[in-house]
């Protein structure tokens, strides 16, 4: 392995609505992978939370990682993580998970905008796509300003649907101000913006953001970097996190953060 701290800081096991294989089983992947450490940070939409029950499957989620920390803690460091999806769209709801243990990590995501499906769900023209983008960002940057996660999760994520799977061509040179004021805020408020690298295995092709949102975070000022597979099955554990520390590396970051007990942890690259 060429990257000595090789680190998967997003990851789902079977206690996501959408995840497959137990956390002892992502575990033993990572492990045989030489991974330096592992976070499962399962979903936890707050516009569900209630609804959906997710209490449970987060604290079913907090019971495997702890005994997987158990039992993988002479191979791999495994950390509990939470991705927090919506925050904004029910505080009370983002309170409540929040308070279930001592999280290492936080995530803060936004799969849907309010009122609407999670953009896996809906259909793109090339007249609505951009008018729900405009939207998306106005709503991370309500999302951003809040105190309550560590780092930003694929902040272009309606692209992986836009522009992958409904094959539209969308340029984010009309966003460029709102990027760069949501990135200016990750940067001030000292919290780190994620490379998600689901998107080298997916239709789109490219990491979630792109290089280009990468260096311009770098240029602003930010320093800290968490890189995530999004895997939802254990198959996928680490898959595409040595393609996101180059990308890392080319756009200026020496060091990339692995987050232990909500404080950032920050590593080199080589």
């Amino acid at each position: 392995m060429r990257y000595r701290y090789l680190s998967d800081s997003h990851t789902h096991s079977r206690c996501s609505f959408d995840g497959t294989d137990s956390v002892a089983m992502m575990c033993e992947k990572a492990a045989n992978m030489g991974l330096y450490a592992l976070t499962v940070t399962d979903h936890c939409e707050c516009n569900e939370y209630f609804k959906e029950n997710v209490h449970h499957s987060m604290s079913k989620s907090i019971v495997e990682v702890s005994q997987a920390r158990a039992l993988y803690h002479s191979r791999l460091r495994v950390y509990t993580g939470i991705e927090l999806g919506q925050p904004t769209q029910d505080r009370e709801a983002s309170v409540d998970a929040l308070s279930l243990t001592d999280y290492d990590f936080v995530l803060g995501s936004l799969h849907n905008l309010k009122g609407e499906q999670d953009f896996y769900f809906l259909e793109y023209t090339p007249e609505t796509a951009p008018k729900l983008l405009e939207r998306y960002f106005d709503e991370l940057l309500e999302l951003v300003a809040l105190d309550n996660f560590d780092s930003l999760a694929h902040m272009t994520y309606p692209l992986r649907y836009i522009c992958g799977n409904a094959g539209l061509n969308i340029s984010l040179d009309d966003y460029s101000e709102k990027i760069d004021e949501i990135l200016s805020l990750l940067v001030h408020n000292r919290r780190a913006l994620e490379i998600n690298t689901s998107g080298l295995r997916q239709i789109i092709g490219k990491t979630l953001p792109d290089e280009t949102i990468i260096k311009r975070f770098h240029q602003l000022g930010g320093r800290y970097i968490t890189l995530g597979s999004d895997a939802h099955r254990w198959g996928d554990i680490g898959s595409g996190i040595e393609d996101g520390m180059q990308i890392l590396y080319q756009c200026g970051f020496t060091h990339f953060a692995v987050y232990q007990k909500r404080e950032p942890q920050l590593l080199p690259i080589l």
